[in-house]
């Protein structure tokens, strides 16, 4: 009698790609807690306090695989550090200075207005907006 697919090898599927341990094993822990931003530094550190056999190279691959299916998306915010988010709707991010923390901004609340004309022969996919937040200051 064959397995039922898990909720990850469905979502897999939908989006593409094969089910294969790895992508289970880090789309379960990627996805396990609702939407959220990580590195593919947290990722793994996430991997193996769970057991999750998989090097850091592994963890990198499988988080582009799953932004070019369009499972999750990017977000470059401190230059050369990089967020996976696992909300790919549209949506703007605050970026908190010191706590390296990544928040979504609330949906209904930002209007981006006189956005430019593209190049002949190129369409706007995504406008990111990142609000840089920090501590106040006395």
């Amino acid at each position: 009698m064959a397995e039922a697919m898990t909720d990850i090898e469905v979502k897999l599927r939908h989006y593409g790609l094969r089910p294969t341990r790895q992508r289970v094993a880090l789309g379960d822990l990627l996805f396990a807690k609702g939407d959220r931003h990580l590195t593919v530094e947290e990722l793994h550190d996430e991997a193996v306090v769970a057991g999750v056999p998989v090097s850091l190279a592994t963890v990198y691959n499988t988080l582009h695989q799953f932004t070019e299916a369009g499972l999750i998306r990017v977000l470059a915010v401190e230059g050369a550090k990089t967020y996976f988010d696992t909300n790919t709707s549209d949506h703007h991010h605050f970026f908190v200075e010191g706590r390296n923390e990544v928040l979504d901004v609330p949906v209904n609340n930002l209007e981006i207005g006189n956005i430019p004309e593209p190049p002949e022969g190129m369409e706007i996919a995504h406008v990111d907006v990142i609000i840089r937040l920090r501590e106040k200051r006395s």
